[in-house]
């Protein structure tokens, strides 16, 4: 087809190579627009690109005075759950530093006493004599304590940056940080807090410095700058890892150089750190390695080998999962905080930080515009085949020199982005007239390829006008899924999400397919609920049956996942959490159609009859049934399925009640001596409560076998709790039967 095109220019003639420019030179302008406005997606982009620069060759890890503290799951297997009394991080501190630690930082924050001092156990201790109570006071706090032993080391304590300003504030005043700054003030440029979170006055004044180890990921959640500086109303405060480094170097003053285009370096321990206008550092990343660590109880147990802390600068933090403290870097999506930290350390002391130079995005404006400009000359001339191949060409060109960049200099140039608008440019200008023939056709196999059977996408596709922005009012039948606690089950999925994923595709597969294959359109998927109608866009006149065999179906193929998910739990050795779920329908006219802006719409519903079937979904749960249908539903379909009525219902957010039924089976079902005795149980029980019989409807309930066979007891309960609860309190004079929903 592009042969084809190119061919084709020169009988065009001159008028078409004018058009063709000038929607190139139109999709560059929007492209330089674009990349000067920096949205979040395409600084996103550009980041994932220096990601995949930073995966092909991560910095090696030497060997460099520097090393992480690990309260891990060895150390409170051994000593115990943190948080730790003072007094045991005093003997870490102690022992640390006898071992030849020259500066010990921690990625903790103090902020309130130790409720573990022996006066706070006095205070909160049952059973005490008076005599230990007063000889318990008279001991120095686990702060006191803990502060002693930073008096007599190089301590660092860690302090976190608040969204707002802390409603008490401490009585000692902050102490600051000595800063030099050089060129202006530059609170402008950099992070600011409202407020910062402290470690108490008994700490705080005797440590040797404070910094913060509160960062800012990028819009993806990723860590790959981390601010040298932050600003508070208080002042400037820097990183922990940098204040660990000016105490371990001697504790001169900082330098702050900065200048009109923002922040320019810092300068810690005689070495000048370049940055980025807002004062951030692009941490230079090597590979996750345990090598860095030293379990904290090694430290306090002595078990630590000779040396292996001499000279060194340590990071007090965590790698316990179950304290929180992972963040996602382009090496590693689960990284300890506290090792962030020692990479950043360990990039400043190997001098190996990466650069993006301040003329970095005019070299990609330039480069971008100068290859774009090309291929608009020469496309209308060389044909598109020919460009095709010098752009490859040039592409290659790009990519190797941005590569070589890094590798040789630790640049960080975006390539991507001249590629991208270069090949946007030369798409636009060959293709603009290819797509216009199938567009529309194509949009709606594409948009219904998922949601309905391929003989009813067939019949949208040739007519299309069905399709135009509006809606019409028809009855439709609409049904509402969603799983019983999804919660747990993803939660034995916390370190294995892609297993999740797959567990989600096997369970959405086949009920959607259920939908399907009964006619049912699938509106949207929320998560693991599901959400479909009937009787459109295509006319079904049994609808109401057709949703009704589909939540049966649906019911049907996930007991046989659940029994394929079971061998296979059962086979590996973990325990089997079967997938429930609740399932509403109700039928009803309503609003449906197109619905959005002329730029983007989604085929959907709205509607009170769409607002009831949710809130029955919802109530299946409390009902302990797997399929409600409302009143509507339960009438046309009542000839065909095993229907018993539950309940007179008034959902929340609706005034009129609404009679509701489980749907217990098929036709056959229907048919079965057990279904009528059923049915005639549940009748006596509810005739009873609503007489307020209670103790004829509690014998009803007791004695409803046929109910209980067919998987009903958890309603039976629901009514013998309520009926408790109603001889306890009765309702109000004029009570109609009906049961008010307070949940959703």
């Amino acid at each position: 087809m592009v042969a084809k095109i190119g061919k084709d220019w020169g009988r065009r003639g001159r008028r078409w190579f004018g058009a063709a420019r000038l929607v190139g030179l139109a999709v560059l302008a929007a492209a330089l627009t674009i990349k000067y406005l920096d949205p979040g997606v395409i600084e996103t982009l550009q980041l994932k690109t220096f990601d995949l620069y930073v995966k092909a060759k991560p910095r090696e890890r030497t060997q460099l005075p520097v090393a992480i503290v690990d309260i891990d799951e060895k150390s409170m297997a051994t000593i115990g759950q943190w948080p730790w009394p003072r007094t045991l991080l005093a003997e870490l501190v102690g022992k640390a530093t006898a071992a030849g630690a020259v500066a010990i930082a921690f990625d903790i924050v103090f902020a309130e006493p130790d409720r573990l001092s022996p006066a706070r156990y006095a205070d909160s201790a049952v059973g005490l004599s008076a005599a230990v109570r007063e000889e318990l006071r008279s001991l120095a706090s686990n702060d006191a304590v803990m502060a002693g032993a930073m008096k007599r080391a190089r301590v660092v304590v860690g302090q976190s940056g608040l969204p707002t300003k802390p409603a008490a504030v401490t009585a000692m005043q902050p102490i600051r940080t000595p800063i030099a700054t050089i060129g202006g003030d530059p609170t402008r440029f950099l992070p600011y807090y409202p407020g910062i979170l402290r470690n108490v006055d008994a700490i705080e004044s005797t440590a040797a410095g404070r910094g913060l180890f509160s960062i800012r990921p990028e819009f993806d959640g990723i860590i790959r700058r981390i601010a040298l500086f932050s600003a508070a109303d208080d002042g400037l405060h820097p990183a922990l890892s940098i204040e660990l480094l000016r105490i371990a170097t001697g504790g001169n003053a900082f330098a702050l150089k900065s200048n009109a285009a923002g922040i320019a370096s810092v300068v810690v321990g005689g070495v000048e750190v370049p940055t980025d206008s807002n004062g951030r550092i692009w941490v230079n990343y090597t590979r996750h390695d345990r090598g860095r660590y030293v379990s904290a109880a090694d430290i306090i147990n002595g078990a630590v080998p000779p040396g292996r802390l001499a000279g060194h600068l340590l990071l007090v933090g965590t790698s316990a999962v179950g304290l929180g403290d992972l963040r996602a870097t382009p090496l590693d999506p689960g990284m300890p905080g506290v090792e962030v930290h020692a990479q950043l350390l360990e990039t400043i002391l190997s001098k190996s930080w990466l650069e993006r130079p301040h003329y970095a995005l005019g070299a990609e404006f330039i480069a971008a515009l100068l290859v774009s400009l090309l291929v608009i000359a020469l496309v209308p001339i060389l044909g598109a085949m020919r460009v095709l191949i010098l752009g490859g060409m040039i592409a290659a060109a790009l990519a190797t020199g941005g590569w070589l960049l890094f590798d040789q200099k630790r640049m960080l140039l975006d390539t991507l982005f001249p590629l991208a608008t270069s090949f946007a440019v030369f798409m636009a200008m060959t293709f603009m007239n290819y797509l216009s023939e199938e567009r529309q056709r194509q949009s709606i196999r594409n948009a219904f390829a998922h949601y309905l059977s391929p003989a009813m996408v067939e019949q949208l596709a040739q007519n299309p006008d069905r399709l135009e922005l509006g809606g019409e009012v028809r009855e439709l039948t609409l049904l509402f899924s969603d799983v019983r606690g999804f919660t747990a089950i993803s939660e034995t999925y916390r370190t294995n999400p892609q297993g999740l994923t797959r567990l989600m595709n096997r369970f959405l597969t086949p009920l959607s397919n259920a939908i399907i294959e009964r006619k049912g359109t699938i509106d949207k998927y929320m998560g693991d609920a599901v959400m479909a109608f009937w009787n459109a866009p295509l006319d079904d006149p049994d609808h109401a049956t057709n949703g009704c065999a589909a939540a049966l179906e649906m019911a049907a193929r996930l007991d046989t996942l659940n029994a394929e998910r079971r061998v296979e739990d059962e086979a590996e050795g973990r325990p089997h959490m079967p997938m429930l779920i609740g399932i509403g329908i109700n039928t009803g006219v309503t609003v449906v159609g197109n619905m959005g802006s002329d730029v983007r719409f989604d085929y959907s519903v709205l509607g009170d009859t769409v607002n009831v079937a949710s809130r029955l979904e919802g109530q299946t749960k409390d009902y302990g049934v797997t399929i409600l249908v409302g009143s509507s539903t339960a009438a046309a379909a009542q000839s065909r399925f095993a229907l018993i009525e539950a309940d007179l219902l008034r959902v929340k957010g609706k005034d009129e009640p609404e009679r509701v039924y489980v749907l217990v089976g098929d036709a056959g079902v229907r048919a079965s001596p057990a279904f009528q005795t059923a049915e005639r149980e549940l009748g006596q029980m509810l005739a009873a409560y609503r007489a307020q019989r209670w103790d004829d409807a509690l014998a009803c309930i007791a004695g409803a076998g046929a109910a209980r066979s067919l998987r009903l007891g958890g309603l039976l309960e629901v009514f013998a709790e309520r009926i408790e609860a109603f001889k306890s309190a009765p309702p109000p004079a004029g009570w109609d039967g009906v049961y008010v929903a307070t949940t959703k």
